[in-house]
């Protein structure tokens, strides 16, 4: 994944976090990883694998081909 498209994709996790009111904490929570994961995630500092975009996904309410989808 291209830095522009791992950044697309940080903006997108990080909005759809906030419509759901949730804090990095709780989705971290929720997807089983650690709070700093999900900040690096949100960060485009690191790259979520395709179990965690799905886990994402399934958390925040949308399908992962919508989260890559640049």
């Amino acid at each position: 994944m291209r830095k522009s498209e791992l950044k697309a994709l940080a903006e997108k996790i990080k909005k759809l976090r906030k419509v759901k009111r949730m804090t990095q904490v709780e989705l971290a929570v929720a997807i089983g990883l650690s709070p700093s994961y999900v900040a690096a995630i949100e960060q485009a500092t690191r790259q979520p694998s395709l179990k965690t975009l799905k886990k994402l996904a399934r958390v925040l309410g949308t399908r992962v081909t919508d989260l890559i989808d640049f």
